[in-house]
């Protein structure tokens, strides 16, 4: 019998960016049927599928608890909703940084508290956010501008982080590293995102200007470096993650460090990967089925 899987996107995008489209060809090679589905469509028995794997659900920042909660009900699910539970809120960042990973610095700003505003320019992120939606960049002295933008964030109920920017992604922009079943498969540049940001038409992300890239040995090891405390940090093995997304930048010191690690919704730059990345999911979905 034909396995069947499901990814699931949102109602806005109930089947995801489109960056995924050859990967249903490429299931289909190795006898994986593919449908997809908005998580909180009522109609859809997620129950049934064989695996369920999340993919475009980039709505969960306005209803967290709800996705968990929706997470929990799914025992096929990839990741798994305990990585998501870790993964949907920034604050696991500070997690990697006790663990020893180099990450861009990183203020968690709690509803109620003060900020320590950086030196140079600087971050204001949700804690809880995706697609870059609600992430601002501020000069030095724009200290007042941020404080609105920190106070509006926490009148919603949203902690906060804080981040000094990192110029060399204004020339270079972020790599993005993939990994599917613990083995990386290719990377891509991400150019800087908070100049002018425009939101695509769902509102949920933002538009972003993708490149393939072959990073260096130390942005390659950083990344592995960062799986191996990630999957420490869950209890897990890297065969645990059907898929992980490392985003590195080069901070002011000249050395790489972590801006992202994503393991529940990232987009995978199949689009700027090379032919056989689709397949190399299609592999991993189907070792994820037993």
């Amino acid at each position: 019998m034909t396995a069947q899987v499901i990814f699931a996107g949102c109602r806005e995008l109930p089947r995801g960016s489109g960056d995924e489209r050859a990967v249903g060809p490429a299931l289909a090679a190795v006898g994986v049927e593919l449908h997809w589905a908005a998580w909180d469509d009522p109609n859809v028995d997620f129950s049934a599928a064989d695996l369920v794997v999340l993919r475009a659900t980039w709505d969960y920042a306005r209803r967290r608890d709800d996705f968990l909660a929706w997470c929990d009900s799914v025992p096929t699910l990839r990741n798994s909703a305990a990585v998501a539970r870790w993964n949907t809120h920034k604050r696991y960042l500070l997690d990697l940084a006790d663990a020893g990973v180099p990450i861009v610095p990183t203020e968690l700003v709690r509803v109620g508290d003060s900020p320590r505003w950086p030196a140079g320019e600087f971050v204001v992120k949700p804690a809880v956010g995706a697609g870059s939606v609600g992430a601002r960049r501020f000069g030095p002295r724009q200290h007042g501008p941020a404080a609105e933008h920190l106070a509006a964030l926490h009148a919603e109920g949203r902690e906060a982080l804080i981040q000094p920017y990192q110029r060399d992604v204004d020339a270079r922009g972020e790599i993005a590293l993939v990994f599917f079943g613990g083995v990386y498969s290719h990377a891509f540049t991400k150019a800087a995102m908070l100049v002018a940001p425009d939101l695509d038409g769902s509102g949920l992300f933002v538009a972003e200007k993708l490149a393939a890239a072959e990073p260096g040995p130390d942005f390659r090891g950083l990344a592995e470096d960062t799986l191996d405390a990630a999957v420490a940090l869950l209890g897990l093995t890297r065969a645990d993650l059907l898929y992980a997304r490392v985003d590195v930048v080069t901070g002011e010191d000249g050395a790489p460090a972590v801006l992202e690690l994503e393991l529940t919704e990232p987009s995978l730059g199949f689009a700027q990967a090379d032919p056989a990345a689709p397949l190399r999911f299609a592999s991993a979905i189907r070792g994820q089925l037993s």
